[in-house]
């Protein structure tokens, strides 16, 4: 099975999107499953775990709604705030249906990134590491260090990090996201998501080789067995067209790589990390 491992879909009218404005041309209309199928299609995907890019559980309701009646959708990475008292109560609605597969932390949304070692939000990880929920980690290099204690404080958490955690790759820049990035992957329940990368450069003049450094050292942290393809189309499109955000990736892989360790990055690592 071949899986992209990020992407998403929105309907404008919906209003969940704040962040998606007119001036962002590209962005700004719907995406819905039959834009994508093409490049599914293309690319020999046989589907993909949707993942929330709103923080309202109305946004993870509607996602859980066009997987009812898409086969592409594997799975719904959904959202909770752990702020709310009820949050458990929300999680166990979504978790009745066959694709709801985790929920997704927005760190990168929040002023203080330390605000993740507060003590109810400890007790709510240690509560879903407990049960072996996958959680998505968006986060942004510079708020590393917070994420690095409160895997030392939930070191259960079955946890993957997003976007390789947005390294400054427009600066070509290593450090010290690359520190923290080896702290991380010690913890052998969190896995890293090769994608989201080309948005982090220069939006009309990257290069492939602008990525390389960082992807082979992610390879080189987490292993072929914790590491997963995710195009992160629609938002990719801001700096690259799917073709290339795969190729990009392609090109980077290490020439001693086979079959067995492309069929881990393009699916199976997924499969297992989701439950699928």
């Amino acid at each position: 099975m071949r899986i992209d491992a990020h992407q998403h879909y929105w309907k404008i009218d919906r209003n969940d999107y704040g962040w998606i404005t007119p001036e962002l041309p590209v962005l700004y209309r719907d995406y819905l499953p039959q834009h994508l199928v093409p490049h599914l299609k293309e690319h020999r995907l046989d589907g993909t775990i949707v993942v929330q890019a709103a923080p309202t559980m109305e946004e993870t309701d509607y996602l859980l709604t066009l997987a009812d009646s898409d086969e592409t959708i594997l799975g719904v990475v959904g959202w909770l705030d752990l702020n709310d008292q009820e949050h458990r109560t929300h999680f166990e609605r979504f978790r009745e249906h066959p694709k709801f597969v985790g929920f997704r932390m927005m760190i990168q949304e929040m002023t203080d990134a330390s605000s993740i070692l507060e003590p109810h939000f400890l007790k709510a990880l240690r509560d879903y590491a407990e049960i072996d929920i996958p959680i998505d980690l968006l986060v942004v290099s510079h708020q590393l260090k917070p994420l690095v204690k409160l895997l030392e404080l939930v070191p259960g958490l079955r946890g993957v990090i997003d976007h390789i955690a947005k390294p400054a790759i427009a600066e070509g820049i290593m450090e010290p996201w690359l520190s923290h990035m080896k702290e991380i992957a010690k913890y052998p329940n969190i896995h890293c998501k090769l994608s989201g990368m080309v948005t982090e450069a220069e939006h009309q003049n990257w290069k492939p080789e602008h990525f390389t450094g960082y992807i082979r050292k992610v390879i080189e942290l987490f292993g072929p067995n914790r590491i997963m393809f995710g195009s992160d189309w629609p938002v990719c499109l801001l700096a690259a067209s799917y073709d290339q955000v795969v190729e990009v990736l392609e090109q980077a892989l290490p020439e001693t790589w086979g079959e067995k360790e492309r069929d881990r990055l393009f699916g199976v690592n997924a499969k297992e990390f989701y439950k699928l």
